[in-house]
């Protein structure tokens, strides 16, 4: 099915350009969002007429998208998310909950405009394009946690790996330093003299220290 394109669309082709597409392409996706029309005479003719205007309108848009670009490009946005040591969360990090996110620091961002390779099941940085218009894009990162504190430290450039490696390993030197004190204070209670029990010779008489058995051979 040959139309001809509104504007820009990306891996296809630039406004006026006249391209065959598959037929559910452009019925489901390219005519409802008026991006292209059939590319009848007609409709040539009528986009031909039309041309100036619609190539104006694209460059006010797209100087309305840089200037959006300018600001949002390289943003990290926080979302707190549940997520098991290993890192995995219970369920999945949305395009609608980076819009949210965006949004929530004074982005005006549609989860339509925004690309996901794939769901985001981890915790970590991830990266996410934003088609702000067919010449202008913006990327921004996910910074996904179980807390603040945790995205901070993600955002400083420690893996959620490295995060665990560092809680173990805290976590195995409190219990050493436990052992070590509760050892020291048994030494110190054995070495108090005062406080030694009197030793029972064999015969069952009680002798208290080596200067009276020197006196009974005396």
């Amino acid at each position: 099915m040959q139309v001809i394109l509104l504007e820009r669309v990306a891996k296809l082709g630039q406004m006026g350009d006249v391209v065959d597409v598959k037929q559910g392409y452009a019925r489901n996706f390219l005519l409802p969002q008026g991006k292209a029309l059939r590319a009848s005479e007609d409709n040539i003719k009528s986009f031909e007429s039309q041309k100036a205007q619609l190539q104006a309108q694209n460059l006010e848009t797209k100087k309305e998208a840089d200037a959006l670009s300018a600001k949002l490009d390289g943003q990290t946005f926080i979302v707190i998310r549940s997520a098991s040591d290993s890192g995995a969360l219970y369920g999945s990090v949305t395009t609608r909950d980076a819009a949210d996110a965006a949004t929530e620091n004074g982005f005006t961002i549609d989860r339509k405009q925004i690309t996901l390779q794939r769901p985001i099941k981890d915790l970590g940085l991830h990266s996410l394009t934003v088609i702000l218009h067919p010449e202008v894009e913006a990327e921004i990162i996910l910074n996904v946690a179980r807390s603040t504190e945790e995205a901070e430290l993600q955002a400083a450039g420690k893996s959620i790996q490295e995060l665990a490696a560092e809680e173990e390993a805290a976590a195995e030197f409190e219990i050493a330093e436990l052992f070590d004190d509760l050892g020291a204070a048994g030494m110190e209670d054995f070495g108090d003299d005062d406080n030694a029990p009197a030793r029972q010779s064999t015969d069952g008489d009680r002798v208290s220290d080596t200067n009276e058995e020197t006196d009974k051979d005396a």
